[in-house]
């Protein structure tokens, strides 16, 4: 029902609820069992049967699970007895898997959050008697007390109040408590901000009492349909994730397609069927880049090392990778992009003079202040070394001047004791207090300044109504101030005594600044090729003032509201969204609908916020940015990154480590394929050319997880490379093989497939290589997988930057240097002792052969700086 059009009598007549005693226990029991507890529906979890089939699912791991089965088949069927080749695939695969189920450990805890919200206790009157009752037990009817500081369990028609302000920010995400008025009634659609006789469930009393009766629980309540909208978005995949499942895909294909040529060359050629069955589950093996997804899971962990460092705690992994795609940022502005605190910004005290409190304070000015200060209710707490200010957030600005600027509330207060007030009434919209004055009495009235305008006499007051309109231009709350003075003490402390014929002391203008780096973030965000939008649910003039200074609001762009979003069509939305760069008096929905569009246009997007209105679209976009400190646990549950300092500035860093991680993946992708590929067309070659199969499985699977995956793992740890922030954003739909990867890997592996069967046939075919061993097969294989991990080891250092090996310095990235190392020790080792050679099928090969792989190892090395020293067109 739409209560907040409804007079009290209606809602009564409406909700059967017309007894002034609140409802009987049988009528709430009844409706209790009617409508269901005053909680939130749980989403269903996700088994860890589930989550280990959903890690096995892949295609590139289902292609191993199929080797490792034929070659357990065969180990068994040949009685060789020789499992060590299909447990080192199984091993490979369960590590993959073990390592994605722990990143995702931190399953959804947003409805989890929000239920945790529903564990308190609530007061209602039931058969005239006022009771103390569990929240979930609250029904639709029952007439809730509420007073300072009460959180409001279910959404209510008010039906009493006395100076009534409510919190409503982490539903409608304004920054300023709402007045509350118990005989508004609405004649027309109004946003949840403007339902000025409702309260909500979720939101805090932060001055006066009243009544109210329920007219939603639960999921009928407008947090409950946030909750709702949380079960319906479903997690996107992210860019990364799409990337990488068609490589495997692709990568997996060509396994398939080339090891089914090579059984079918072998069987022309004659060779046993048996052989050459274990030949092609070989090829298709080595194609696979087992190591991939573990060098990929591995920088995604070193990005979210340094996010953490940088004020940013990532809850999915992916989410690293994709807030560097990321091309909107769509951003809230209460108390991220802003301070989420008032401040005096503006003071006027007289003639054309206005006083700019950031950059100084004249005496005039600070007059004003402090006689508004005066007429304020705030309490000042001595916490250790800061000062912590309880009230009102305007009231708090106009003291935090005065005290910032070397004054005291305390002292003001000994020197003009406060003797009687007429409390902030938000009819009226103006507060008075009455103090001593030496001898005299002085009251002090401040309110909004066209409500106050009629009671001055005294005072250059087209002036302040010339200042007042160039206040409000520039979206600042204003505060009017006058006093009065009196030879005795006032006998009356009435509205229609007191405050007349005052004097006009000075208007003081007021807003939630930006805050000091958002506006440098944004300019570093837009030269990186990323827009960002302000979505509030503050008013239009005030958001759009804040989002000019920051450079949100630029020429041709333009400004929208809630309700004309809401009037706009799906097609008119995604045709025009990209004009739009604020939103304000937004709606949860509206702010899906705007993320959901710019998504239909191409766009990563990237959301933060931090109330509960802000959580749908924050798990809705591809990125979700919750704030750390001001968040709320719902708004937290349904993020992929929370940010522990509220701060946009810490969301173009995290940008700038997801464009790093996102590049080492390319180079890892480089390093990996460059390897893989060669050794297809090594294998391919060499059963074309009669030669037999160069390489085991085994000794592909050593290549490809040792020689490959030691120095692969530490590519995660490069740093950025220059000038990575003033690149466009990538597209989702563009390729990881774009901007010239598809180039460079063919070259590599082309040299690596050039060398490595030079190697294959010098060792199996000429016998003068070396003089005390001759030339055989299993020599040529030795040789080959010798050529193949060296020069693969060694390839990770072209594969670090565009420059040349000799520019780039080792201390830049030590963990990969000692990583190569390493491979190459372990490499070595396991050719020497007789023991790994029996295990790899290797046999001990001359001092000849030896210094032949080595030195056709830096084949690649050599090609490589070359390219790079004639500077050909490639982009990384």
């Amino acid at each position: 029902m739409e209560a907040y059009k409804k007079t009290i009598e209606e809602v009564r007549q409406e909700l059967q609820a017309t007894s002034q005693d609140g409802l009987t226990q049988q009528q709430a029991s009844e409706r209790l069992e009617k409508d269901g507890r005053n909680r939130f529906e749980e989403a269903p979890k996700e088994s860890m049967v589930k989550k280990i089939l959903h890690s096995l699912s892949d295609f590139t791991t289902i292609v191993l699970l199929v080797a490792a089965a034929i070659s357990f088949y065969t180990a068994v069927a040949t009685d060789h007895g020789d499992l060590f080749e299909g447990i080192l695939i199984i091993a490979i695969v369960i590590i993959n898997s073990v390592l994605a189920i722990v990143q995702e450990g931190n399953a959804e805890k947003a409805l989890a959050a929000l239920q945790d919200m529903n564990k308190q206790t609530a007061l209602v009157i039931r058969g005239g008697q006022l009771l103390e009752i569990d929240a979930e037990e609250v029904v639709v009817g029952d007439t809730l007390v509420i007073e300072n500081g009460s959180m409001i369990v279910a959404d209510a028609r008010i039906i009493k109040g006395s100076q009534l302000r409510v919190e409503e920010s982490a539903l409608t995400g304004e920054s300023e408590p709402v007045e509350k008025e118990v005989d508004f009634v609405a004649i027309q659609d109004e946003n949840l901000g403007d339902q000025i006789n409702m309260l909500f469930k979720g939101c805090t009393v932060v001055n006066g009492r009243g009544q109210a009766i329920v007219t939603a629980t639960g999921m009928q309540t407008e947090m409950g349909k946030i909750a709702g909208l949380l079960n319906e978005s479903t997690n996107q995949i992210t860019p990364l994730q799409a990337r990488l499942n068609s490589l495997g895909k692709r990568i997996s294909l060509i396994a398939l397609v080339a090891a089914a040529i090579v059984f079918g060359l072998g069987y022309m050629q004659g060779e046993p069927l048996l052989d050459m069955f274990m030949t092609s589950v070989s090829l298709a093996v080595a194609a696979v880049p087992e190591t991939l997804m573990v060098i990929v899971t591995l920088a995604l962990a070193f990005g979210v090392q340094k996010m953490a460092k940088k004020n940013a705690i990532i809850r999915r992994l992916p989410a690293v990778e994709t807030l560097g795609s990321a091309s909107v940022i769509c951003s809230d502005k209460t108390g991220t992009l802003t301070q989420n605190k008032m401040t005096v910004r503006r003071v006027w005290a007289h003639g054309d003079e206005v006083v700019d409190t950031e950059d100084a304070m004249t005496e005039e000015a600070m007059e004003v202040l402090k006689i508004a200060a005066l007429c304020t209710d705030v309490v000042i707490e001595q916490e250790k070394d800061e000062l912590n200010y309880i009230g009102n957030p305007t009231e708090i600005a106009i003291v935090r001047s005065i005290q910032e600027n070397y004054h005291s509330q305390k002292e003001l207060r000994e020197e003009f004791p406060r003797i009687g007030e007429i409390p902030f009434d938000s009819t009226r919209k103006m507060m008075t207090t009455v103090h001593k004055r030496g001898k005299k009495y002085i009251s002090v009235t401040k309110g909004a300044f066209d409500v106050l305008l009629p009671l001055f006499r005294f005072g250059d007051l087209d002036q302040a109504t010339v200042v007042n309109d160039r206040f409000g231009k520039k979206a600042l709350r204003v505060i009017a101030v006058g006093y009065r003075v009196y030879d005795e003490e006032p006998t009356e402390m009435t509205s229609e005594f007191l405050e007349r014929e005052l004097k006009l002391v000075g208007l003081i203008g007021m807003i939630d600044p930006p805050r000091p780096e958002s506006k440098a973030a944004i300019a570093r965000a837009k030269k990186a090729g990323i827009k960002t939008v302000m979505i509030t649910g503050d008013h239009v003039v005030t958001a759009s003032a804040i989002a000019k200074e920051l450079g949100i609001l630029q020429k041709g762009d333009k400004a929208l509201t809630g309700a004309q979003l809401r009037e706009m069509s799906e097609e008119d939305l995604d045709r025009n969204v990209k004009e739009y760069s604020v939103y304000a008096r937004v709606t949860p929905e509206d702010k899906i609908r705007i993320v959901q569009s710019w998504q239909r246009t191409g766009a990563t997007v990237a959301m933060t916020g931090d109330g509960v209105n802000d959580a749908p679209a924050l798990k809705a976009s591809d990125v979700g940015c919750a704030m750390g400190i001001t968040g709320t646990d719902v708004a937290k549950g349904a993020a992929d990154i929370v940010l522990t300092d509220d701060n946009f500035a810490t969301i173009v860093d995290a940008v700038e480590q997801g464009r790093t991680v996102y590049q080492n993946i390319r180079k890892a992708v480089n390093f990996l394929l460059s390897c893989n590929i060669s050794e297809i067309f090594i294998v391919l070659i060499a059963m074309l050319l009669g030669w037999g199969a160069p390489f085991t499985a085994v000794q592909l699977l050593f290549v490809n997880v040792v020689a490959d995956g030691l120095p692969g793992f530490a590519l995660g740890k490069e740093p950025a490379t220059d000038g990575i922030m003033d690149e466009t954003p990538i597209s989702p739909k563009e390729s990881i093989f774009a901007r010239g990867l598809w180039q460079k890997i063919g070259i590599n592996s082309l040299v690596f497939t050039i060398v490595t069967l030079f190697g294959f046939y010098l060792g199996a075919f000429v016998d003068g290589v070396s003089p005390w061993v001759s030339a055989s097969h299993e020599v040529g294989q030795t040789v080959a997988f010798l050529i193949l991990a060296y020069s693969s080891i060694i390839h990770v250092f072209n594969v670090r930057s565009e420059k040349s090996i000799f520019q780039v310095k080792i201390s830049s990235n030590k963990s990969l240097f000692e990583m190569a190392v390493l491979a190459i020790i372990i490499t070595t080792v396991i050719a020497l002792l007789p023991f790994t050679q029996e295990l790899f099928n290797l046999v001990p090969v001359g001092l000849n052969h030896w210094m032949l792989a080595i030195a056709l190892s830096f084949v690649p090395v050599f090609v490589n700086e070359m390219i790079k020293f004639h500077k050909l067109p490639e982009e990384d």
